[in-house]
């Protein structure tokens, strides 16, 4: 089988030399397409491929039409908004993604997202720690896990929403559970977000609940840009000049909020939640032992579309 990787934001060397291992190793062949700059270079290199690995990259009705062979695509990373799963699930393609293996990186930046915010941007002037205050975590998943354990590290009070998870899990972690998304807003000095951007999420963090945080809270997005109701998010830091708003992707509106917000707004200058050389080594690899282990034992763990 033809194993292909494609991706316009490469991964590091080590992690394309570990890929190629996995896959010859369990005999198939390895090909790569790197920092294309149109889609047409990627339907042609996927013409013959039977396995598909990506990043970012958008994986589009059109890429699945161009690549006949092809079985199975594996996003390297967690979210997956970037694949066409009714596409992938019309021609019978598999669509996985790598759980995971970009958490620790995420929940470190968002806690240093909170550090940041809290000292000024590390500028001048008198900052706040993050010791005492509580940290509401909007969806406990693998993210969610992570950020409430380092942010106990700091000292602070943890509570969580998130309706999916059993009956028990975040009290045995010793996370207070919100009884509602209003209750973890207004309960919480700063709220992050950990939740998919999909039909339900999409614009759903606007005005309302941005507005009921206690005086001098924090949202700190390092899920999906989608999820935040932009116009919601400007009016609710017009009115309440005590608020801020830190994100790891930056708003369509980001120059003008900037500008009108100060050192109560910042947004990383291009999405950093998996750049770390670890999680860029883990994803990658996690991606082809996914594959191999589709083509041997027909595992579909990780499965997406079913």
């Amino acid at each position: 089988m033809k194993v292909l990787t494609a991706t316009q934001k490469p991964f590091s060397k080590l992690a394309v030399d570990g890929i190629r291992a996995i896959i010859e190793k369990n005999g198939h062949t390895f090909a790569s397409l790197e920092k294309y700059t149109a889609e047409t270079e990627l339907l042609a290199a996927i013409a013959d491929a039977d396995a598909l690995i990506v990043r970012s990259d958008k994986v589009t009705r059109d890429v699945i039409a161009a690549a006949p062979q092809l079985k199975i695509v594996v996003r390297a990373g967690a979210g997956f908004d970037n694949l066409d799963l009714p596409a992938c699930t019309e021609r019978g393609i598999v669509a996985m993604n790598t759980p995971g293996q970009n958490s620790n990186a995420v929940a470190v930046l968002a806690i240093g997202l909170m550090i940041y915010i809290s000292r000024n941007q590390f500028t001048p002037g008198t900052g706040s720690e993050l010791k005492g205050k509580t940290l509401g975590i909007q969806a406990y998943g693998n993210v969610g896990r992570l950020v409430a354990s380092l942010a106990k590290g700091f000292g602070m009070k943890i509570m969580a929403f998130d309706p999916f998870v059993p009956a028990g899990t975040m009290e045995k972690d010793g996370v207070d559970v919100a009884a509602s998304l209003e209750d973890l807003y207004s309960s919480s000095d700063f709220v992050t977000l950990h939740i998919p951007a999909n039909d339900q999420t999409k614009g759903s963090i606007g005005y309302d609940l941005i507005s009921k945080m206690p005086k001098g809270a924090c949202l700190v997005n390092t899920a999906r840009k989608e999820v935040i109701d932009e116009p919601g998010l400007i009016k609710a830091l017009t009115e309440r000049e005590d608020l801020k708003y830190v994100t790891d992707i930056a708003p369509a509106a980001a120059e003008e909020m900037a500008e009108k917000f100060g050192k109560r707004f910042f947004a990383t200058p291009k999405k950093q939640g998996a750049e770390t050389a670890e999680a860029n080594v883990n994803a990658g690899l996690a991606a082809a032992s996914q594959i191999c282990d589709y083509f041997a034992n027909g595992c579909t763990k990780f499965q997406l579309n079913k």
